[in-house]
């Protein structure tokens, strides 16, 4: 074949056109770069809340748009609420099928509880561990299949909340994934549910218990329970049936079943002593019947064996048992029948021995059947659990598997503890790969979370003891956390948030404690919780700022912003953590007190001034709070903001009038403004008796600068002609600041040296009404032809006060215009006494 044509067309070829050819670096890129994982994100909803879980920068909350938000809520088919139940049941254990035992001797319990439930009455059945009450229950719940419009529902409170359970009520009636309704929502929807409850484990009672029942009036419960939990309230309405161990000849019939033959008058000897140590408990029995038949098979010696050291499927009572043949094994101690746990153990496999080790390190909680190939080391190790089953070693606790009654307490005073904190690290290490992978589905991590949360709990006080595991627990928290959340298993994905953050405080790792803050806030804002959600969420942007997080940052702020739209409390507008303020030294000026001035203000100065403030920035400004506890930052940043717009406002105003005399100004000989002497009168102030003008600068004369005008006439008498003399420029026309008398506002205050004429004029008192502190110098111009306009020389006066020269030609006059003096002098008819002029 030509390689230059792939071939015919109807092979999906393009026929002629060349195949492309691979670029020549593709096998080294192959291998040195992979495909990221992507983080797994569910989106879901929350009330009336939008929620992103988001495992990397935490999740983001928002609003929930109108188009997605999902319809109420339809009930599930036939097929889906089988579906439904059968993921709420214990998985069978691998290996040959165990024979189910019979109920014995509750028959009379059996049809009280059906009787009560008919009648719409809610009941708790109350026993000590293993008496039974699992079975129990299995078998009054088919009995009432048909009692109500809902059926049956079964539901397990062990570490369940109220909330949780109306939780998982809700989720086993209705059609509503990755949908949390609100309280409200949540209750109406229950209100319509009728079943029969089946609540296994219930762990709470008194108020708590009061509410479940308040939100289901149409449901008739059955729970279960043990004597040491809360006695639910007078007014709640529940009976109670109290659940004892079997009597001398159930028993002796129940361990029969459980051995599978008929015992001997030695054995009935024995299991009548069991009987009167045990009280009758049913678990004893079949625990004892594990012991027999272990007994049996050691007589029966490697016949029952086969090739690969496991036990065949055949019964005892099957296989010839000849006494002669085997060694002969006697029955167990009183002691071991009455604390089997040991004896029992030390006959099964290395595998199960080994689960039993895990589950003792993990509180009680035995690790689901596919993680123990992985936690053991042995391929065949998931056939353990069978073999924990059979002996009654362990029991179901809704879809999973713990320690039965009593049996860690009796495996810890065996040796069993001896190596949990090796066990712990290899559990945690082991669910935080597991929990992070992408192909783990939420709903298998929240069927887990028992054993998950066990190992976070557990590994908490080794935290101190090593550096490992607090990033080994804060990892697993992270990982786990989020898979709480998207699996709606709530009170999980709190405990988890918690457990991480104490964690990464450990470690001191900022970044997860970032995280599981945020986590935090966010939890608490779906649970309306607004206090606790502002606070979780100030920490973890407080955090996130000194680490630089943008990403994290700007979640935060999102979610409490959205807290604050919720309590209707505003944000305090403060500097947060890691944003420093630099101390700055400004001026801030008073508002006047009249207002902006208008185009043409009134010359009379107003009773009280304005005074130039000095202050300084502080570094970081702490709000005001109002008798709630309310910041007031929006107050101080609206006032600061006025204080801005009114100077700015009043400089323009300034600048306007300046502007417009100016323009209006004629240059008239004959002006009376033209007829001001070269030192103009001053006015005594009316607040600190100072003058309103200009200090002498020592023996030099006059502070003002020279302008540009000229100030000789000439021979023929008119300003303004060719025949004016030049003034000349000297040094004098650029005075300093001292010539000037001018200083900054920073400076203190110098006496003025005398004048000439004996007098001591002080600095006015008056505030410059522009911004600028100091006033700028102009240099001295040529003289122009024709009239000229003023222009204001000294910025920092007002419109109307003079400004004087000290040239080399002697004092002369300003810009002819009305001295704010002269004008005050003019107006002012209440003034009390006649200032002089100065000439």
């Amino acid at each position: 074949m030509d390689p230059n044509h792939t071939g015919p067309e109807e092979y999906g070829h393009g026929g002629d056109t060349p195949r492309q050819r691979p670029p020549r670096e593709s096998l080294t890129s192959d291998l040195g770069q992979h495909t990221p994982v992507p983080a797994r994100t569910v989106q879901l909803v929350s009330g009336d809340f939008l929620l992103t879980v988001n495992p990397v920068d935490g999740s983001e909350i928002e609003p929930c748009p109108p188009a997605e938000r999902p319809a109420r809520p339809g009930r599930l088919t036939e097929s889906e609420r089988a579906e439904v139940e059968r993921a709420a049941a214990p998985p069978l254990p691998p290996g040959p099928a165990q024979p189910a035992l019979p109920l014995l001797a509750r028959q009379d319990e059996r049809e009280s509880l059906v009787r009560l439930l008919a009648r719409g009455r809610s009941v708790r059945l109350v026993g000590p561990g293993g008496s039974g009450r699992t079975r129990l229950l299995d078998v009054v719940a088919e009995d009432c299949a048909d009692l109500a419009p809902d059926g049956v529902v079964r539901l397990n409170g062990h570490r369940r909340t109220a909330d949780d359970l109306v939780h998982d009520l809700f989720h086993a009636v209705f059609d509503a994934p990755l949908h949390r309704p609100d309280r409200d929502e949540l209750l109406e929807s229950v209100r319509e549910i009728g079943a029969v409850v089946v609540l296994d484990d219930l762990e709470f009672g008194g108020a708590a218990l009061d509410e479940l029942l308040d939100a289901t009036p149409e449901c008739a419960f059955l729970f279960a329970a043990t004597p040491d939990v809360a006695d639910p309230s007078a007014d709640a309405g529940v009976e109670d049936v109290e659940l004892s161990g079997l009597d001398r000849a159930a028993g002796l019939d129940l361990l029969g079943h459980a051995v599978g033959r008929t015992l001997t008058d030695e054995e009935a000897t024995w299991a009548g002593d069991l009987w009167f140590e045990s009280e009758g408990l049913p678990l004893r029995f079949v625990q004892a019947g594990a012991l027999l038949r272990q007994r049996d098979r050691l007589r029966a010696g490697t016949s029952a064996v086969d090739e690969f050291g496991v036990f065949e499927d055949v019964r005892p009572d099957e296989a010839p048992y000849d006494p002669a043949d085997g060694d002969e094994v006697p029955l167990p101690s009183l002691g071991e029948a009455a604390a089997p746990a040991p004896l029992l153990a030390s006959r099964l496999s290395a595998s199960a021995r080994a689960t039993l080790r895990f589950a003792v390190a993990l509180g009680g909680e035995v690790p689901h059947q596919a993680h123990l190939p992985a936690l053991v080391g042995d391929t065949h190790a998931d056939a353990a659990l069978g073999e924990l089953v059979s002996c009654g070693l362990v029991s179901p606790v809704g879809a999973r598997y713990r320690l039965a009654a009593g049996v860690p307490a009796q495996l810890e005073a065996a040796g069993y503890t001896d190596d949990a904190d090796a066990r712990i690290r290899e559990a945690a290490q082991h669910y935080a790969w597991w929990t992070g992978h992408p192909s783990v589905t939420p709903e298998r991590v929240c069927a887990e979370s028992d054993a998950i949360l066990a190992a976070l709990a557990a590994l908490s006080p080794l935290a101190a003891d090593s550096a490992d595991e607090p990033s080994t627990a804060a990892r697993l928290a992270h990982t786990a956390a989020p898979a709480f959340a998207a699996g709606l298993h709530w009170s999980a994905w709190e405990r988890a948030l918690r457990a991480g953050a104490e964690a990464a405080r450990i470690a001191g790792d900022v970044g997860e404690q970032a995280y599981f803050h945020h986590e935090l806030g966010i939890h608490a804002l779906c649970a309306g919780q607004l206090d606790r959600a502002r606070a979780e969420l100030e920490a973890s942007i407080g955090l996130r700022g000194a680490l630089a997080d943008k990403r994290g940052t700007v979640a935060g702020r999102r979610a409490l912003a959205l807290v604050a739209d919720r309590s209707g409390v505003p944000l305090a507008i403060a500097p947060t953590a890691a944003e420093e303020v630099p101390e700055a030294h400004v001026e801030e000026s008073a508002s006047p007190p009249r207002g902006v001035p208008m185009a043409f203000p009134d010359l009379q100065p107003p009773a009280d001034t304005g005074l130039v403030v000095p202050g300084v920035v502080p570094a970081a400004t702490v709000p005001q709070r109002t008798k709630d506890g309310v910041p007031g930052g929006l107050k101080g940043l609206a006032k600061r903001n006025l204080v801005a717009a009114g100077a700015g406002a009043l400089l323009v105003a300034v600048l306007g009038t300046v502007v417009t005399l100016g323009a209006t100004s004629d240059n008239d000989p004959a002006s009376p403004s033209e007829n001001v002497g070269v030192n103009p009168s001053a006015s005594q102030g009316l607040d600190d008796g100072s003058l309103d003008a200009d200090p002498a600068a020592g023996n030099k004369g006059d502070t003002g600068k020279a302008t540009s005008r000229p100030t000789d006439p000439g021979p023929d008498g008119t300003l303004g002609t060719a025949d004016d003399p030049t003034p000349t420029a000297t040094e004098s026309d650029e005075p300093s600041d001292e010539e000037t008398g001018s200083k900054e506002p920073d400076e203190p205050d110098e006496p003025d040296e005398p004048t000439p004429s004996g007098t001591k004029p002080t600095q006015s008192q008056k505030p410059p009404t522009s911004p600028s502190p100091s006033p700028t110098e102009t240099e001295t111009e040529e003289p122009t032809e024709g009239p000229t306009d003023p222009e204001p020389t000294d910025p920092t006066t007002t419109p109307g006060e003079p400004s004087t020269s000290n040239s080399a030609s002697g004092p002369v006059s300003s810009a002819p215009m009305e001295t704010s003096a002269s004008a005050t002098q003019s107006t002012d008819q209440a003034s009390p006494e006649e200032p002089e002029t100065m000439i």
